[in-house]
């Protein structure tokens, strides 16, 4: 049988293994210690089932992963979510909009200091949704900023996904973080324009507050300061050369831990269950990046990504052609995946491709994060819009993906900027 036969058959085994709730990562480890066992023996397979978990449990990038995991989770026993919101709402929660404004400003903020997408859309559905309703904004209004909101979790710097991304594809993750932050500042401001929009053509359903006098207004901002601070550290240290980003990720979580001692926040249960969080979300990314390299060398030793290649050259479609079809593929698997599988399950593939195009490897992984997260939107799944309605099952699901449509046409033309104008993601990288 053709390696590359088998590698397609490996690839469909996969997926029925992941259909059968199979986790991710154990099914492309799997696949990926047979496969290679067919092509190359099982003394060499077995060998790199060894190897590549080592390797990998010794990775200096990688372990920023769970630093980041905990500062966020400590970031958000401490109550610094909430006072980014409050903070934000006093600015400008008197205007029509200044709500949802103000969760998708509140959600980029705390983005900086969690690192995830999910995580952002949990908070947040705790801390501004039931705070929107109450102000009469209408529940779809309320709830697709939440989701869209989310979003912003994994596309503004320091983001996990970015970072495994970089592992998985040899990049610099400061390259990758240096990327990121045009193309982060984009997606807040078409976010602002679809909120301007919508409260302009519908003021009731997004409400304005009442205006609170300019020295409340000064006091609040005081009030986020440990947000602020650890923002200002974490990314500053890491963009000025002062911290390497494990570095950065380390001084960030002590400072997330002081902040909620201090606060009275953190006790023996709450920081347990931080640390159990923290620890979960990690041993499951690590098991996906074991998967995904074992995987990587099967595809790899099957030449299946060189006959995609030439099969792409064959059709004689222009190099846009082919990034918007894998575009359309992206936002239907960010829908049924999460941001961490959507990417990692289609690296082998898709990498070689872009590469063979000659398109950089550093802007490809910005627009694969925002991609990913456009997906988290999208029906027929959209996990940012299922999450919203298991925690508030008394909001229709058709009404909240009714409330993130502006958002998701905003996404649509960030994304074509960012295709079309690839000088936007490099162009900061470039001057720095």
């Amino acid at each position: 049988m053709e390696p590359s036969v088998i590698a397609l058959i490996g690839f469909a085994v996969m997926f029925a293994l992941v259909a059968a709730h199979v986790p991710i990562g154990v099914s492309m480890a799997v696949v990926g210690v047979v496969g290679f066992a067919f092509l190359a023996g099982w003394g060499p397979a077995l060998s790199l089932l060894a190897s590549e978990p080592a390797s990998t449990m010794a990775s200096l990038d990688l372990a920023v992963i769970p630093l980041f995991m905990l500062m966020g989770g400590l970031a958000t026993a401490g109550g610094l979510a909430k006072d980014i919101y409050e903070t934000a709402e006093a600015l400008v929660g008197h205007r029509p909009g200044g709500l949802a404004a103000t969760t998708v400003v509140a959600s980029a903020g705390f983005g900086a200091v969690c690192g995830s997408g999910v995580a952002t859309t949990a908070t947040f559905g705790r801390v501004a949704l039931p705070e929107m309703l109450k102000r009469g904004y209408s529940p779809g209004s309320a709830a697709g900023s939440v989701a869209a909101g989310g979003t912003l979790g994994i596309i503004v710097p320091p983001s996990s996904i970015m970072i495994l991304y970089a592992v998985l594809t040899e990049q610099s993750v400061l390259s990758l973080f240096t990327a990121a932050v045009i193309p982060a500042l984009l997606s807040v401001t078409l976010y602002m324009i679809a909120i301007w929009i919508v409260a302009k053509r519908n003021p009731a359903a997004m409400p304005g507050t009442e205006r609170l006098p300019y020295k409340d207004r000064i006091r609040a901002i005081g009030k986020s300061w440990g947000a602020i601070m650890l923002a200002v550290i974490v990314l500053g240290g890491i963009y000025s050369g002062v911290f390497t980003v494990n570095e950065a990720a380390a001084i960030g979580v002590v400072l997330a831990f002081l902040f909620a001692i201090f606060r009275g926040r953190l006790n023996r249960k709450t920081f347990l269950v931080v640390l159990s969080d923290a620890s979960v979300s990690t041993v499951m990314i690590y098991i996906m990046v074991f998967g995904a390299m074992i995987f990587s060398y099967f595809i790899s030793i099957s030449g299946v990504t060189t006959d995609i290649v030439l099969g792409i050259n064959n059709l004689d479609l222009p190099p846009l052609g082919i990034i918007f079809i894998l575009v359309v593929v992206y936002l239907f698997l960010g829908s049924i995946f999460d941001e961490v599988a959507a990417i990692v399950v289609t690296l082998p593939f898709v990498l070689p491709i872009i590469i063979a195009m000659g398109y950089d490897p550093v802007w490809w992984g910005i627009l694969n994060v925002a991609l990913v997260g456009v997906g988290m939107l999208t029906p027929p799944i959209g996990i940012n819009v299922m999450l919203l309605s298991s925690m508030r099952p008394d909001i229709p699901l058709f009404t909240i993906y009714r409330g993130i449509t502006p958002y998701f046409l905003a996404d649509c033309v960030r994304i074509l900027i960012l295709v079309l104008f690839p000088q936007v993601t490099l162009w900061l990288l470039h001057a720095s």
